[in-house]
């Protein structure tokens, strides 16, 4: 019996510094996403935009990222890590480049897409160097860490940015975000590789076992995506992805701030702490609820998903209520609420992993991603569609009751979710096993044997 011989490994030196690159390049993608985020109101002031179009920005920007994740897949299974994270990159550079010197609503909103589409690049680029360089064994810590770290550009878009829009000009704040992004062009380029030195694919190495598999990042678009979508398990990750982060994803990239400066009377330092906090409690809370999931895998909705869902709807629904502003205290507690929904809707991909063989995981780690773009989409655009039905579409007209309204639009969103939640829920248990099919009343005291 002849011993297999073992692939070439990279040295440690080298594995950290490609994951390091990629992962502080990640950091700037997340940034460039959500550098919207504290200027709000002056994007709306330079544009002359209404809340809807405001909403827009986010909305194209979020729709072409998750237009482009297919693509992606595709093209990481043919070019590989390298030209992919590159690519996104310049994209990102050109389109914070254009930005900011847009001289309208219509370049401004091109720009966002070109962010978009640079942005959907990334992530999935530094997912497949872990899957490539890092051993099997160590690749879902490292993709969880990677996470965490990313979810830091958040910080620098409400803090630094901001600090330096209002400090020097749009053009200058953006014109930096270009910079940086030319930056990582070259330095992505010239530090990852697609695989460790010696290998001649992009292959995943198991050391305990000596298994060696393909590292694929595509969809199968066609059997493999009915066959998929046909298990109950997919559903629901799709929906635990769909009604978990999308509050948290709306207010962070877009309507938050101009709700607590404006709409709550906050100070511009006292918002960006909110969204500092925000940041840092979901860092916290990932691992835990990363742990309980992993612990009680037949137990994650009921467990983790659908309290955490409650927690957020209750906190909106007291903070809107309040009578007049809120207190401080009950804002914290708003942002605690909505921070929690970011790692909740990791069980979404956990229930992917769970319920699909490995040859579908692609496709299913897709379909659920799509969940959580769609539902912010959709609570973005409502938000701003019921600013500007109440006549508050600019921010010389925004007001705490025209918020209040708008952003009970997310309600019928946390329902729908919720509802299909449980459905798919049951389904899932009575597919695997868990649970006895229901009886229909109709075929209750039938003979069997008849």
């Amino acid at each position: 019996m002849t011993t297999p011989t073992p692939l070439p490994t990279a040295p440690t030196w080298r594995l950290w510094l490609v994951w390091g690159v990629g992962v502080a390049a990640y950091v700037l993608s997340v940034t460039n996403r959500t550098s919207l985020a504290a200027v709000g109101v002056d994007t709306a002031v330079r544009f002359d935009a209404d809340a809807s179009t405001l909403s827009m920005f986010a909305v194209i920007q979020l729709a072409v990222y998750g237009g482009m994740q297919i693509p992606v897949g595709l093209l990481l299974d043919r070019f590989g890590a390298r030209p992919v994270i590159t690519a996104g990159m310049l994209l990102m550079a050109i389109g914070q480049l254009l930005l900011a010197f847009a001289p309208d609503v219509g370049w401004a909103i091109f720009a966002r897409m070109l962010l978009g589409a640079g942005d959907a690049a990334v992530f999935p680029s530094v997912l497949r160097v872990i899957a490539v360089w890092f051993p099997e064994r160590q690749a879902p810590f490292m993709v969880q860490l990677t996470g965490l770290v990313g979810q830091s550009g958040q910080i620098i878009a409400v803090l630094p940015l901001a600090a330096l829009l209002h400090a020097t000009s749009w053009s200058v704040a953006f014109g930096s975000l270009a910079g940086l992004g030319v930056l990582f062009t070259v330095l992505t380029f010239a530090v990852i590789r697609n695989r460790p030195p010696g290998r001649v694919a992009d292959v995943s190495v198991d050391t305990v076992t000596g298994a060696i598999h393909v590292v694929r990042s595509s969809a199968d678009l066609r059997q493999g995506f009915r066959e998929s979508w046909a298990h109950p398990g997919t559903r629901l990750a799709f929906w635990s992805h769909f009604t978990t982060p999308f509050s948290g994803t709306a207010f962070v990239l877009l309507w938050g701030f101009p709700f607590l400066t404006i709409g709550q009377g906050l100070t511009t330092g006292m918002a960006s702490l909110l969204f500092t906090v925000y940041v840092v409690f979901g860092v916290l809370v990932g691992p835990v609820i990363g742990a309980l999931s992993s612990r009680h895998p037949m137990r994650r909705s009921r467990l983790l998903v659908l309290p955490l869902i409650g927690i957020q709807v209750v906190a909106w629904l007291v903070v809107i209520a309040w009578p007049g502003t809120a207190p401080l205290w009950l804002l914290f507690a708003l942002a605690f609420a909505m921070s929690a929904g970011g790692p909740a809707s990791m069980i979404g991909f956990d229930h992917a992993r769970t319920f699909n063989p490995r040859h579908r995981l692609s496709t299913a780690t897709g379909i659920t991603n799509v969940g959580g773009f769609l539902a912010a989409l959709l609570a973005i655009l409502l938000i701003g569609i019921a600013m500007d039905a109440q006549g508050a579409g600019t921010p010389d007209r925004y007001t705490l009751d025209a918020f209040r309204l708008a952003f009970l639009t997310q309600v019928p969103l946390w329902l729908l979710g919720s509802l299909f939640i449980v459905i798919e829920r049951r389904r899932t248990r009575v597919h695997v096993g868990l649970d006895a099919p229901r009886v229909r009343r109709r075929d209750r005291g039938r003979d069997p044997g008849a």
